[in-house]
């Protein structure tokens, strides 16, 4: 870079310090090399050229992150031209004051037309975006020429609206336009660069549509191409880490680092830095490191007050890991000092006594939320825990009073789920009158349904019968019910018989008019009997064997086998036979042996018989 002619400028201000044009010259020097430090420092050295100098001024603190000092230099201008509405809009997106932001960008859009509509257009989109995304309700209008910047910035506003498979389409068009807008002699490199963000967007949406491997496939590809936007890294490790969970902690705390460092704090808004802290107090949680995980929230809290809430929650995850009664405790506290948050804390707390399976203290801190105590949801938890506690009385109690409730405050929403659940309990409990209270309101959110008009005259009929006999003229002709059923054939005999028998009669040769009970008579007389089967070795003239069905080891002709070489064996003192037992007492057999003393004993029939054991081969099996 040439420097003469800002050494030219210092020489001439050295001779001439009151020469305004000089003054601003260098300025605006400082700002093309980005020493943004340096040119503040040099117009905050020259107040009197405080005010010819605004613009300038302002831009530097805007570019050095001091938002807030660059909008009192604005304000404190004396007239404001187009250059400075434009970098008051920038100040006012950057504060995240959108709706004063496209009230100036409308104003210009308005009055201004030159070569700039495009990307004042592309703003105006990234503005109303945000607003949706905060839950304003602005809509996106159309414009005349799109561009990839402008239809990012329309898919964005889909995907605050929740249409993610429309911005997912949307997205894929940025990038078709976004590649197309590139010369041929561009390098992969820069084109990948700048369409990363539309990606990573992309990946955003397959996330919330449950593709996460998708999902995770785009994160990890851009981050493979190390992007030199510091936001788009942090949001991109951010919900590669949010889609590990509690798997891969290691890499996740990786991730949650990148995501964390100063320079990406600048690039971010309020939201996505909020979003990012709790991911790490929430790591902290899972890889145990309580007391990391109480710091995080602290400084949680510091940071961004806004996630109060949240940072409550995890500290009374991680208290109830060492004391349950440290994290109630904890909850009761933040109650009394922020009652605003009494709802999400109570439930918090039931949530923590129903894993400890005190049923009784959950009910009774969801029965004392006041008001909230009468939501649809509330009522059926509190009403499936006292069923399941045994107490129906207790359950009809707060039925009735959240019906009260809904009927003296006229409240708007679909309430039939709390009615039908109030009618049940009712008619069940033997409390018809209250039961026909729930079933009116129900009948009059659908006065069609045939089910609870029926119900409305069961319930009537139990202590109000002129009522019942007059809603029963509402009940819908049988007819209109069952338009194709047959009266002659159900009245028919022989009904019970079932299809099968009409479907043979149909398949048959009689008439249409022959009886069904001919037909079954016809067909029995032209069944043919079948003749018995008898054994092969048959004799007609023989008596047949009287034992023929008792099993052959009870009958008296069958002989049991011997075994040969146990046939002289003992059999002990239950009428064995003496010449037996005098074979194997050795007393006897001393004096009994005659000839040579060196003979075995052993009688010839009780020598050890060793059998030839045959090993057969396995047959290999077939393998398919």
């Amino acid at each position: 870079m040439d420097f003469g002619p800002f050494i030219f400028l210092i020489s001439v201000l050295h001779h001439f310090p009151d020469d305004i044009k000089a003054f601003q010259y260098r300025i605006v020097c400082l700002i093309n090399l980005s020493r943004f430090e340096d040119a503040l420092s040099s117009i905050l050295k020259f107040p009197k050229f405080s005010q010819v100098m605004c613009f300038e001024k302002a831009y530097c603190q805007y570019r050095l992150n001091q938002t807030n000092e660059a909008l009192d230099t604005l304000n404190s201008a004396d007239n404001e031209p187009l250059h400075l509405k434009e970098l008051r809009a920038q100040v006012y997106y950057r504060l995240e004051r959108f709706e004063e932001c496209l009230e100036v960008y409308r104003d210009i859009i308005k009055s201004t037309h030159d070569c700039f509509d495009d990307e004042r257009q592309t703003n105006l989109a990234a503005v109303i975006a945000n607003i949706c995304f905060y839950g304003g309700g602005v809509e996106m209008p159309s414009f005349p020429n799109e561009t990839y910047e402008l239809a990012y910035n329309v898919a964005c506003h889909l995907i605050a609206k929740g249409h993610y498979l429309e911005a997912e389409r949307k997205l894929k068009q940025a990038e078709k336009l976004c590649r197309d807008s590139f010369d041929e002699d561009t390098p992969p490199e820069e084109i990948e660069e700048e369409v990363a963000i539309i990606k990573v967007q992309q990946g955003y949406c397959m996330h919330k549509q449950g593709r996460e491997k998708d999902a995770q496939a785009l994160y990890n590809f851009v981050l493979k191409q190390k992007p030199n936007d510091a936001g788009l890294v942090a949001v991109a490790s951010n919900n590669t880490a949010a889609i590990n969970g509690k798997q891969y902690l290691f890499h996740s705390k990786k991730k949650l680092k990148a995501a964390s460092t100063d320079t990406a704090q600048h690039k971010l808004t309020s939201q996505q830095r909020k979003v990012i802290a709790v991911n790490n107090c929430l790591l902290n949680t899972h890889t145990s490191q309580c007391d990391q995980a109480l710091e995080f929230c602290d400084r949680l809290i510091s940071y961004n007050p806004d996630a109060l809430e949240e940072a409550m929650l995890i500290k009374a995850v991680v208290l109830m890991r060492d004391d349950k009664k440290k994290a109630i405790a904890l909850l009761n506290d933040f109650i009394k000092q922020h009652p605003q948050h009494r709802l999400t804390m109570s439930l918090a707390m039931v949530e923590l006594l129903l894993n400890e399976g005190e049923l009784n203290d959950a009910c009774k801190i969801l029965e004392n939320l006041g008001e909230d105590t009468f939501k649809p949801g509330i009522v059926s938890a509190v009403v499936t825990l006292r069923l399941g506690l045994g107490q129906a009385s207790e359950a009809s109690k707060i039925l009735q009073q959240a019906v009260s409730w809904h009927r003296k405050n006229k409240t708007a929403g679909d309430l039939s789920a709390l009615w039908r659940q109030a009618a049940d309990l009712h008619l069940r409990g033997g409390q018809p009158e209250d039961a026909a209270n729930s079933l009116e309101e129900l009948f009059k959110i659908n006065p069609k349904d045939s089910t609870t008009l029926a119900q409305l005259i069961i319930a009537y009929a139990q202590f109000n019968p002129s009522k019942a006999k007059s809603l029963s003229t509402k009940l819908p002709n049988m007819v209109d019910l069952t338009p194709n059923i047959d009266i002659e054939t159900l009245e028919a005999s022989n009904w019970l018989t079932g299809l099968k028998v009409i479907k043979r009669a149909v398949k048959g040769d009689p008439s249409p008019g022959t009886p069904i009970v001919e037909i079954n008579k016809k067909k029995k007389q032209q069944r043919k009997k079948r003749r018995g089967k008898l054994p092969k070795n048959y004799d007609p003239t023989r008596d047949p064997d009287p034992e023929r069905w008792l099993p052959k080891h009870e009958r008296s002709t069958f002989r049991k086998k011997k075994d040969r070489r146990n046939r002289d064996i003992g059999k002990g003192t239950q009428g064995a036979a003496t010449h037996v037992s005098d074979q194997f007492d050795i007393t006897k057999m001393a004096t009994s042996q005659k000839g040579n003393s060196q003979t075995s004993p052993v009688p010839d029939n009780l020598k050890h018989q060793q059998r030839k054991i045959q090993h057969k081969k396995k047959k290999k099996g077939v393998k398919w």
